[in-house]
């Protein structure tokens, strides 16, 4: 197997054996299709989220309907500004001494997560020219995990006192507000949006930009985009300011799967089919929610679909399927790019899945392989 990334402008590689993440072009294309109407329609710019999503060999395919990346960490920010390009805008729960002069160096805007961050380093962002922003928690969210919501008791995801936000007005231009988790739904966005304006519409007014994070749905069939865009236009006619969204999971939603091949069949007292593939290490996010991948579902033949580690519970679901499983079969688990690809491990040592492209002509190439040389060097 190859142990090197490839270029994007290089050949690809041959297929490789499964387990593989496809990415499908004419699925990320209509994605991006959704994301550009929004744009244009609403004045609301895009960047993408890397937290969620991180494949920069289909960076080409996005960056043209896109208005550049926002990050969670130093390396997502220098990956946002080498290989995506456009605004990069650093966020970070909390930056290091020894990072923020590298950070500076890479980013348009960077958002400081605490006014004690904004203490320590705004002043040096600001000698750097860089755009200064903080994150604001309205203390609440659309999260149904506890695990995720930014809104939690005690959480110390930004900060939320008028009289301490508005202290610091004379020291930022912006504000970044992430408080929405799949929310599939307009109207509860579009309440939580004017409680948002109602609470601290005095702060807003006096702002240049205003992030309002990702984790909502549009892409998503049958959501009201019109609607959203209007409401975005609203918004930002209101307090005139620059609005900006971080699709991560609407980005890439329904665009890639994960190929895996049957290995073995038991029966324990329900038909078992093991596959060359782990929950654990390459669809963690599942098992950190305890949520089922999305198997087939259509056919009189059972199966839960487990994985070949030792962990006792790498079990990806429950499956049906037309015909009874052979060993050798393949299956595609739907859904697989975000909060997947950025997770994947090396737990037990299994085989890292590659990554594969269907081009647009149906075809399929493969952009990365890994192998033990990569495996190896993750550790020491």
């Amino acid at each position: 197997m190859t142990c090197s990334a490839p270029s994007p402008r290089n050949p690809p590689v041959s297929e490789p054996h499964t387990p593989f993440y496809l990415i499908d072009k004419k699925r990320l294309l209509a994605n991006m299709d959704k994301i550009a109407r929004l744009r244009a329609a609403s004045g609301a710019k895009a960047l993408l989220a890397l937290k969620c999503f991180a494949t920069w060999s289909v960076f080409d395919d996005m960056r043209e309907h896109m208005d550049g990346t926002t990050s969670s960490s130093l390396y997502e920010l220098r990956l946002g500004r080498e290989e995506f390009g456009g605004e990069t805008h650093a966020y970070s729960v909390a930056w290091a001494d020894h990072e923020i002069d590298e950070a500076l160096g890479y980013a348009d805007k960077i958002i400081f997560n605490s006014l004690g961050q904004l203490d320590r380093f705004g002043t040096k962002a600001a000698e750097r020219g860089t755009a200064i922003g903080l994150r604001l928690n309205p203390r609440f969210s659309t999260s149904g995990f506890d695990l995720a919501d930014p809104a939690r008791p005690f959480s110390r995801l930004g900060e939320w006192d008028l009289p301490r936000l508005e202290s610091a007005l004379d020291r930022i231009s912006g504000v970044m507000i992430h408080y929405n988790c799949e929310n599939r739904d307009f109207d509860l966005f579009d309440a939580q949006l004017s409680r948002i304006e109602a609470e601290f519409g005095s702060i807003l007014q006096r702002l240049d930009w205003v992030s309002l994070g990702g984790g909502i749905h549009f892409t998503g069939e049958g959501y009201p985009l019109d609607r959203l865009a209007a409401r975005l236009k609203a918004f930002s006619e209101k307090f005139g300011v620059q609005v900006y969204l971080e699709p991560g999971e609407a980005s890439i939603t329904g665009t890639a799967s994960l190929e895996v091949t049957v290995l073995d069949l038991i029966n324990n007292g329900k038909d078992v089919a093991i596959v060359d593939s782990s929950i654990e290490a390459h669809m963690l996010d599942l098992l950190i929610y305890r949520e089922t991948a999305k198997l087939p579902r259509d056919g009189d033949h059972a199966y839960q679909i487990a994985g070949k580690t030792c962990l006792a519970g790498d079990i990806f679901g429950d499956a049906r399927f037309a015909e009874p499983l052979k060993v050798g079969d393949r299956i595609s688990i739907a859904d697989a790019a975000g909060y997947t690809m950025v997770k994947k491990n090396w737990f037990n040592g299994v085989a890292m899945p590659g990554i594969c492209i269907r081009d647009l002509d149906g075809s399929v190439r493969t952009v990365r392989e890994f192998g033990y040389a990569d495996y190896k060097s993750s550790l020491s």
